[in-house]
């Protein structure tokens, strides 16, 4: 399956100086294990998603390394926090090499 689904996510868009904030994220996709047969008894290629990756202002802060035990529609969450405005870029790669990236805005007053 195709990185194509657009991910969700939850993220304060205005903190306090020192404030953690916690980010929320789910993206749709199969996750399958390659332990699986098809009908016809043939296995079914293994294709999940394996890194995820959210980074602030380009710097990553928090990195997870997924394996074929994960479930279908993986959910990560996880707190950051907030020191300086910028925007937080979150990445999904895939064992096919594809990536999708989803970005948000956060506003330190």
């Amino acid at each position: 399956m195709a990185l194509t689904s657009k991910p969700r996510l939850r993220v304060q868009n205005t903190a306090k100086p020192g404030e953690i904030i916690e980010i929320k994220t789910l993206i749709s996709h199969e996750m399958e294990s390659g332990q699986r047969k098809d009908s016809s008894g043939k296995v079914v290629p293994r294709d999940i998603i394996n890194t995820f990756e959210a980074a602030f202002n380009g710097k990553t802060f928090f990195k997870a390394e997924w394996f074929p035990s994960i479930s279908a529609n993986p959910y990560q969450s996880f707190f950051y926090k907030a020191k300086e405005s910028g925007e937080f870029t979150f990445t999904w790669k895939d064992d096919h090499g594809e990536e999708l990236k989803a970005t948000s805005k956060l506003t330190v007053a």
